[in-house]
């Protein structure tokens, strides 16, 4: 016998976020990531969208427009993790029409508190490429530092780009 997961839901006047990515509306996401609000991803197929929301923790904001209409889809975080040691904070992301109104602070504190819930986390990290907004933001709603090392001292944070990033071999 198989038990039902229990998603997480948090409520602010006529919003919520639901850790429930099946609620996510794939086209709508893809929508975003095809956008210029969206530097640093591009749309995947529904199906390999799908299987990374499943594999993450997903924090999907919503509007609730009336009793009986569909909530409309405002943003996302999510969060790969371990639930354990290890939390990466992608693809936060509030729809532009709905800036401005302190959603963005809201979904952001909301996934803090489950990163805060894990008593033998190591580490969580973000990458962000906006200095102006993004670093103050997450410095002050997450506790977060940026990380700057010389070669040899601290930790050093590495990547290789992948075919699913925009800049892949691709001069910037």
């Amino acid at each position: 016998m198989t038990s039902a997961t229990i998603y997480q839901v948090w409520k602010r006047d006529e919003y919520f976020i639901s850790m429930d990515p099946s609620l996510i509306p794939i086209p709508k996401i893809n929508d975003a990531f095809s956008s210029e609000h969206i530097y640093w991803a591009k749309p995947l197929p529904e199906e390999v969208m799908r299987e990374t929301l499943h594999n993450s923790l997903c924090f999907g904001l919503y509007k609730v427009e009336a009793d009986t209409a569909p909530p409309s889809f405002v943003g996302i975080a999510r969060l790969v993790t371990d639930k354990t040691t290890f939390a990466y904070l992608t693809d936060v992301y509030i729809d532009p029409k709905f800036q401005g109104h302190g959603l963005g602070t809201w979904l952001v504190s909301c996934v803090q508190e489950v990163i805060e819930a894990m008593p033998h986390l190591r580490r969580s990290i973000l990458f962000t490429g906006d200095w102006k907004r993004s670093v103050p933001f997450y410095e002050k709603i997450m506790d977060m530092e940026v990380v700057e090392t010389k070669v040899g001292e601290g930790v050093a944070f590495m990547e290789r780009k992948g075919p699913g990033h925009p800049y892949f071999r691709r001069a910037v």
